[in-house]
């Protein structure tokens, strides 16, 4: 199982932000689980990641490992 840290989510928000744009649902829900850390947030961040399309998933991995 994957696992999504505060700070990997955070990077996350932030290629979604660009990708889905800022007032996205699933970038509204992982910039939240960054923001708080709570474990309900995050595995609620996780599985809205998980449903996005293959391609914004991937588009989104390809921008943070660029940093």
């Amino acid at each position: 199982m994957e696992t999504f840290d505060r700070e990997a989510i955070g990077r996350l928000a932030k290629a979604l932000a660009f990708i889905r744009g800022a007032d996205d649902t699933v970038t509204a829900t992982m910039k939240r689980a960054a923001d708080t850390g709570a474990e309900a947030d995050i595995k609620k961040a996780r599985a809205a990641f998980l449903k996005l399309k293959t391609g914004e998933r991937q588009a989104a991995f390809a921008m943070i490992a660029e940093d």
